[in-house]
């Protein structure tokens, strides 16, 4: 049986706000895929040898040079995804309690249920990704986790990590849920930034689709070919 409430007019200022933080969101998730495209790009270098990986890998951090010195590009582009991570996060959150507060009582439609699931999945998915991000970086950037220490070099610290079956499985199911966030935040994006449409969404699905699916079979490959030998 399906019940149904009488929908709550919401405050200008609330949508103002709201709206806001659904353009933070979008603008901050497109930062993230860019960089998501240049490390999966980085990534698959491991297939061309531990040379070809190493130098990449030393090239990242010399980038700008002698114009800007040392690792200054490095870090400015580590402070932008952090400063774009926590708004993406801040916007999630607060968009997340503000429907909540809007709505305190449940749906019980097919269609409450369905996005009742996928918020679930982005909210938890987002988590996931989160501690994911944080155990990358202590075992793959830093060494603090890593088998073969900080002072290996990168190529050996990423064929030490995903030796271990464990570390494997992780960091597939992780970036797994990240091919399921990309593909509807890529949608939600569209909405957000007006460029979707009625006649435009099947395109728009169907392009989310195909690009979540490409980025998470290339972060994939690496892992996977160091696990089953084919990268050593």
């Amino acid at each position: 049986m399906t019940v149904t409430h009488a929908t709550r007019r919401t405050p200008k200022a609330s949508k103002t706000t709201s709206v806001f933080k659904k353009a933070v969101m979008a603008v901050s998730g497109i930062i993230l895929v860019l960089y998501l495209i240049a490390h999966v790009i980085g990534n698959l270098k491991a297939f061309s040898g531990a040379e070809s990986f190493n130098s990449y890998s030393g090239w990242i951090r010399t980038v700008g040079n002698p114009a800007l010195p040392g690792a200054t590009a490095l870090w400015v582009i580590r402070i932008v995804l952090l400063v774009a991570v926590i708004a993406h996060i801040w916007a999630a959150v607060s968009l997340w309690r503000q429907a909540k507060r809007a709505r305190p009582e449940r749906y019980v439609t097919k269609k409450a249920v369905a996005q009742n699931y996928a918020s679930r999945t982005m909210r938890w998915g987002g988590v996931i990704i989160l501690a994911f991000i944080i155990y990358h970086i202590l075992d793959l950037t830093t060494g603090t986790v890593n088998p073969e220490g900080f002072d290996s070099t990168p190529y050996d610290r990423l064929v030490a990590s995903f030796q271990n079956p464990f570390v494997t499985a992780f960091y597939a199911i992780s970036v797994i849920l990240l091919g399921m966030h990309l593909r509807h935040g890529i949608w939600s994006a569209t909405q957000t930034l007006g460029q979707s449409n009625r006649r435009r969404e099947k395109t728009v699905s169907a392009f989310a689709f195909a690009f979540a699916t490409l980025i998470t079979a290339g972060f994939l490959l690496v892992p996977l070919s160091v696990l089953f030998g084919l990268i050593d």
